[in-house]
């Protein structure tokens, strides 16, 4: 494996490429850029399969690097200092990614990653979808990517009806067809994610679209109907917000 590290901080370049040479010994060779035209002519002469790119460059953007490409032959791993409300966006798009300051235990996961999927035809669609994500994190049409082991999904959030949590998986539901999508992320990932969106907890296992709410029915300690007729249990715990949130409809 060919590894390009491109980062315009010389000292973090160094750090980066010596937890690389200690800790992954599948790597053959790595090479080093500091800015977007260096990395390109370094890509022309080593052809890398593995890009550690900084999102801001001296000369552009790690945005700007990848638009050179039609289709991206290798695989990306971000490098950020971003805010949370930027992580989120690399969150939506399913990109790896690595916050500075890169720990030991985060690169060997990012590569562990990567040797499982070296080759990935989805990535310039992800891109796109990042792109949009950090342009406006909070337009209508907003849109997520969903991996499991068969596929990657390209979501319209408000298509999403409800999700449901089974220990480390979380299960989508939505209202337009589709069928049901398995994710090995626990909930709590993508309540962080989908809130800002319009979402709810109204239960531990639960995190529905409150624009697709049916009705609420007080039977049995209380339950959300869906608009796909899915019932949604409401907690003790939660009912009151549930009902001082259906008030203001």
């Amino acid at each position: 494996m060919k590894v390009l590290v491109v980062d315009n901080v010389e000292h973090i370049r160094y750090a980066i490429i010596e937890m690389i040479r200690a800790h992954c010994s599948f790597v053959t060779q790595v090479y080093e850029a500091e800015g977007v035209q260096s990395a390109l002519e370094k890509m022309k002469q080593v052809d890398p399969d593995v890009v550690l790119l900084d999102v801001e460059l001296d000369d552009g953007t790690g945005m700007d690097l990848l638009s050179s490409f039609n289709e991206i032959p290798f695989h990306v791993v971000f490098i950020t200092a971003f805010d949370k409300y930027a992580i989120n966006a690399f969150k939506f798009s399913a990109i790896d990614f690595l916050l500075k300051p890169i720990g030991v235990e985060d690169l060997k996961s990012a590569f562990g990653k990567i040797r499982k999927q070296i080759a990935n035809k989805d990535l310039v669609a992800q891109l796109g979808i990042l792109k949009e994500s950090l342009q406006d994190m909070f337009v209508q049409e907003k849109k997520i990517v969903l991996k499991d082991q068969e596929a990657m999904y390209f979501i319209t959030v408000d298509d999403i009806v409800r999700c449901q949590s089974s220990g480390q998986y979380t299960e989508f539901f939505f209202n337009n067809g589709n069928k049901n999508i398995i994710i090995s992320k626990p909930l709590r990932e993508y309540e962080e994610l989908l809130i800002p969106y319009g979402f709810i907890r109204p239960h531990n296992s639960h995190l529905v679209n409150m624009r697709k709410i049916l009705r609420f029915d007080r039977a049995d300690g209380g339950s959300l109907v869906m608009i796909n007729n899915n019932e949604v249990p409401v907690s003790q715990r939660k009912r009151k917000q549930i009902l001082q949130f259906l008030d203001t409809l």
